[in-house]
């Protein structure tokens, strides 16, 4: 069984990332991109769906591990009766083949470990033609060829393929193992050197996180998650995805399975909040870069998700023979999301390239045709009803947020012209901006309750409402702001954590079976409302109650179980990751929002 969500440590080279349990077992790497058919599938199945174990023999989770300093090199320690062992994990930022690299260092007395390797492409459904030759193994199937390198003498299986291999490792001994990919029609790359691959390894992202710029009261926590970021970038093109998993349900045993290895243009202005807030310019250049290209054309045809170099069709389907993570079924590869009508993304996307205008990254006469376009169609289509940002697959609504944020779009480009001179028509703009936020505060808002509502007429909330004053709909200090605070921390908490919305407060607004977990990234939204509501210690309380159900190293998913006491969802999730950023900066003293006035 795979174990709980966060035992994982990630590792990664800025194209594709690998997770390794406490035991040893990297139960989870697709090769050679993050979005690519995975190798090691145990995550959503068990060792048969593939997975690559090293530790010593007896088993056993690790005793102790922890990254090295600032960096994505994972050791792992384990005590035993026979003497101390650790093993160090990482893969070198990407020159040319991915590798995973795995050294075992004796520390003290004498251990005898074992590996057991079993590559299976097409997550899990392709078992390679496996051979050897002198220290190389090699494993082929269709468009896939891997080999690993290692002094160890291993034994290969039946037709099973899987590869098995026993060892001892004395005080002072390094035993190296490199696992490369290419495709199978090229030729076999050639291996990295072990101790000069660590070593540039560790130099690379201690190097990066020199530049950030916070210093706030929680440095160790916002380098991590900065570094967490980092890795889920993926480097040619400088897209971000929202995860490094696919399929990690959002209730146990449940059908709210997505893949999340795509880049969803909302997450933008976050990101860029994050990464510019911190230092970090280049990174947040590149993103934006990312970001025009993949919405360029007819604006008609935006999508809210885009793959990580922009391909547009994302075509959903399920994996049949995978049982799921623990039983949790189906597993998904693609996102249907991808053709929903989001209107909020419109307003996003706007709101992005706003930011970065705001903050001096030079701006393009291409990027402005481009929001010219966007807002012609936003003034044509913002009184549609859509699927809201949390993608329900039930009806579509007029939703508040998007609604909103439809406002916010038409706000920014006013401010774009009359305080940066861009052309336009301002006046227009500025009237239709005008008329979305009448219409929603008469019809998005409760009166007996004092509450903005998740949709015109609902009976529920949102967390999404949380973002109302950060974009400037209506400031901080408004009655009806500081109302839907309350409201949605007295209707949406549980055990102190933030829910999206409840399902069936308007008889299953998403139109999907099952509940899900805390939002953690709306969490930290709530510790926004907080603060800016002039509850700072409240909201200091919840920040260091969230940070505590961080992984002991560090990392958060999408969700937390409540009555579980675990981690949900796809992991490491960016957006928690950079919800942990911007509260922290917030709480530091940072701006509160993207709003233009």
């Amino acid at each position: 069984m795979p174990a709980d969500i966060e035992d994982y440590a990630l590792l990664g080279d800025l194209h594709t990332a690998a997770l390794v349990g406490r035991d040893g077992s990297v139960d989870w790497l697709c090769l050679p991109r993050f979005d690519s058919p995975a190798c090691f599938a145990a995550l959503l199945h068990d060792e048969t769906a593939g997975r690559w174990l090293l530790a010593p023999a007896d088993g056993g989770p690790s005793t102790a591990r922890r990254y090295r300093g600032d960096s994505l090199v994972l050791e792992s320690e384990w005590r035993t009766a026979d003497g101390v062992v650790r093993v160090v994990d990482f893969m070198p930022p990407r020159t040319g083949a991915p590798h995973l690299v795995r050294l075992v260092e004796g520390v003290s007395g004498r251990v005898t470990m074992r590996t057991d390797l079993r590559l299976r492409f097409d997550y899990g459904h392709i078992v390679p033609w496996v051979s050897r030759t002198g220290e190389e193994l090699t494993a082929v199937a269709g468009p896939d060829a891997v080999w690993l390198r290692t002094p160890v003498r291993l034994r290969v299986h039946g037709r099973g393929a899987a590869v098995h291999g026993e060892f001892a490792v004395e005080a002072g001994q390094c035993v190296p193992f490199v696992l490369t990919r290419t495709a199978s029609h090229l030729p076999r790359p050639s291996p990295v050197d072990p101790g000069a691959a660590l070593a540039d390894t560790v130099r690379f992202w201690t190097d990066w996180i020199r530049d950030c710029r916070y210093r706030g009261r929680w440095p160790q926590a916002v380098h991590r998650a900065l570094i967490t970021l980092k890795a889920l970038t993926y480097a040619p093109t400088g897209g971000v995805v929202a995860a490094a998993t696919t399929s990690l349900p959002e209730q146990p045993g449940g059908p709210r399975n997505w893949d999340y290895r795509y880049c969803w243009l909302r997450d933008s202005a976050f990101t860029l909040q994050a990464l510019l807030g911190t230092g970090h310019v280049g990174e947040a250049r590149a993103w934006r870069e990312w970001l025009l290209r993949a919405v360029a054309g007819d604006p008609a045809n935006l999508q809210i998700m885009y793959a990580l170099d922009g391909t547009r069709r994302i075509p959903e389907t399920t994996l049949g023979w995978l049982p799921g993570y623990r039983g949790a079924a189906p597993v998904r590869v693609g996102n249907a999301a991808a053709d929903q009508f989001q209107l909020d993304v419109w307003g996003e996307v706007l709101d992005c390239l706003h930011l970065a205008r705001e903050t001096g990254m030079t701006p393009t006469e291409t990027a402005w045709d481009l929001q010219c376009a966007l807002l012609e169609y936003l003034e044509g289509h913002w009184d549609e009803p859509d699927n809201s940002l949390w993608e329900v697959r039930g009806p579509r609504r007029q939703f508040v947020h998007s609604k909103a944020m439809a406002w916010a779009g038409l706000d920014r480009a006013v401010h774009a012209v009359r305080a940066h001179g861009l052309p336009g028509p301002a006046a227009r703009w500025a009237a239709l901006r005008d008329r979305i936020h009448d219409e929603v505060c008469s019809q998005g808002f409760d009166t007996r309750r004092n509450t903005f509502t998740q949709f015109y007429g609902s009976r529920g909330l949102d967390a999404a409402l949380l973002l109302l004053p950060r974009v400037g709909f209506l400031p901080w200090s408004d009655p009806r702001i500081r109302g839907t605070v309350d409201a949605v921390r007295r209707e949406l908490c549980e055990d102190g954590f933030l829910l999206r919305y409840r399902p069936q407060a308007d008889g299953n607004v998403d139109g999907l079976p099952g509940e899900e977990g805390a939002f953690l990234a709306c969490t930290f939204w709530l510790a926004d409302a907080l603060h800016c509501t002039g509850r700072t210690e409240e909201a200091e309380e919840l920040f260091e109650h969230l940070l505590e159900l961080r992984s002991d190293l560090g990392l958060l998913s999408e969700e937390y179980d409540t009555r579980a006491r675990r981690q949900a969802g796809n992991t490491p999730q960016a957006f928690s990751m950079v919800g942990l950023v911007n509260t922290a900066r917030l709480l530091s003293g940072a701006p509160t929002g993207t709003g233009a006035s």
